[in-house]
């Protein structure tokens, strides 16, 4: 909670990014950022990630695998900058596109925070002491995103008590 508060409350912002099902669970982080969840809060600037089609069709149609798992690099590198965080969501940690994002992030000196599963794969690894993991240790990819969506509720439900204070 506190890497994210430190970085919305500094005028910088979140850029959310998944893989597979997972990219689901980043936009809904990001729109709960921008729009709240329970309480009337000013907006938090935060954004999700393209990693589709719609996003190696603006980078090319007929792009090799490796050009593809940069996808995500290349918006990180765009639009990332010093202080803003990148918020990752996998389910195994193994995703070569979201390592190319947290590898991109570093390059732009941001906060990296990754929600994973199993024991984090590469992109635990590829993590500075700085950034911050979290991990499911679970096998199964329905399991870690269940766990996955209470985490991102309870994210947001500390950042909203930390800026408007407890609920009565």
């Amino acid at each position: 909670v506190y890497a994210l508060l430190a970085c919305v409350t500094s005028d910088n912002k979140v850029m959310c990014c998944g893989s597979g099902l997972s990219w689901a669970q980043a936009a809904q982080f990001a729109a709960m950022c921008v729009s709240g969840m329970d309480r009337e809060r000013p907006e938090l600037a935060a954004m999700v990630l393209d990693n589709g089609a719609l996003a190696q069709a603006q980078l090319g149609s007929s792009l090799p695998a490796d050009k593809t798992a940069q996808v995500l690099a290349r918006q990180v590198r765009t639009l990332g900058q010093s202080g803003d965080l990148l918020f990752v969501i996998g389910a195994d940690g193994h995703d070569r596109g979201l390592l190319g994002a947290v590898q991109a992030a570093h390059e732009r000196d941001m906060t990296v925070v990754v929600l994973t599963g199993r024991k984090g794969g590469p992109i635990a690894d590829a993590l500075s002491e700085t950034d911050v993991l979290m991990q499911v240790p679970h096998d199964r990819a329905t399991r870690v995103r269940e766990v996955h969506q209470l985490v991102l509720h309870c994210l947001m439900d500390g950042i909203d008590t930390q800026l408007l204070g407890e609920e009565e």
